[in-house]
């Protein structure tokens, strides 16, 4: 039998290539965002039909802004700050 390789190895050697960390980290940010919208949305007890109307949008939307497949403005972030009563921290690292 060949041997296992573990996520985290494959993981790393990939983020070896500057291209690969790239996309990673980008991807990252996105599904870091997303995760924080959708734990909110669930703490304050809205359907994602309810919070897109406080944002005047589609409930479609919402479950794109979610799944990270759709680029969340400045704008629709800030929205979403005041709705949850957040404050919205956007910085370079």
């Amino acid at each position: 039998m060949g041997t296992s390789v573990s996520f985290h190895e494959i993981k790393k050697e990939l983020l070896r290539d500057p291209v690969c960390k790239k996309a990673y980290e980008k991807a990252r940010t996105r599904a870091l965002i997303a995760l924080q919208i959708e734990e909110l949305r669930k703490k304050y007890r809205l359907s994602q039909c309810q919070l897109a109307k406080k944002l005047r949008t589609t409930q479609q939307t919402v479950s794109k802004i979610e799944k990270h497949d759709n680029n969340v403005t400045i704008g629709t972030l800030e929205k979403l700050a005041s709705i949850f009563h957040k404050q919205l921290v956007v910085e370079f690292r």
